[in-house]
């Protein structure tokens, strides 16, 4: 009776790790979004522009990384604008125009935006540079000078 059990509890666990594996990848299957383009060249636009794009209300994603609804209607947007010709240029004004600046992943090299090109390789400098000196500092401190007659307790000490 107990080995009858043991089989048929088995038996149940089979069929609930089949059905939760179902749901799983019917479920990630669902998330994908298909697009048809009229060519490859399109295509190509499409993902190169979605991954230049940022998504405005994630943290640090682009448009194809992130499912919030922003991102699906901007991926959406950029879809359509690709379809009905636009050029990669023009899709980036148009998304410039109405959404400022932030929204590309790379911002142009402009004085308004040296503090971010650059601003990460000054502070860089400034940690090494701050760590040289007070490596430097560290290191002059702990030299000792001796005299001639605490050296020679020492060369006693170590010879004994």
């Amino acid at each position: 009776m107990e080995r009858k059990q043991t089989t048929i509890l088995n038996k149940l666990q089979r069929l609930f790790s089949v059905l939760m594996l179902l749901i799983f990848s019917l479920s990630a299957n669902a998330a994908t979004e298909v697009r048809e383009f009229d060519s490859a060249q399109q295509e190509q636009q499409y993902h190169g522009l979605i991954d230049e794009l940022r998504c405005l209300v994630c943290q640090n994603q682009n448009l194809a990384d992130s499912n919030a609804a922003l991102a699906q209607d901007l991926r959406e947007r950029t879809y359509q604008m690709v379809r009905g010709g636009d050029s990669s240029d023009e899709i980036i004004d148009y998304m410039v125009a109405r959404y400022g600046e932030f929204i590309m992943y790379r911002p142009p090299l402009r004085t308004s935006t040296y503090l971010l090109w650059f601003g990460p390789l000054v502070f860089l400098l400034l940690a090494v540079l701050t760590v040289v000196l007070y490596w430097r500092r560290t290191r002059r401190n702990t030299e000792v000078k001796l005299d001639a007659a605490s050296r020679q307790k020492v060369r006693n000490l170590l010879d004994d």
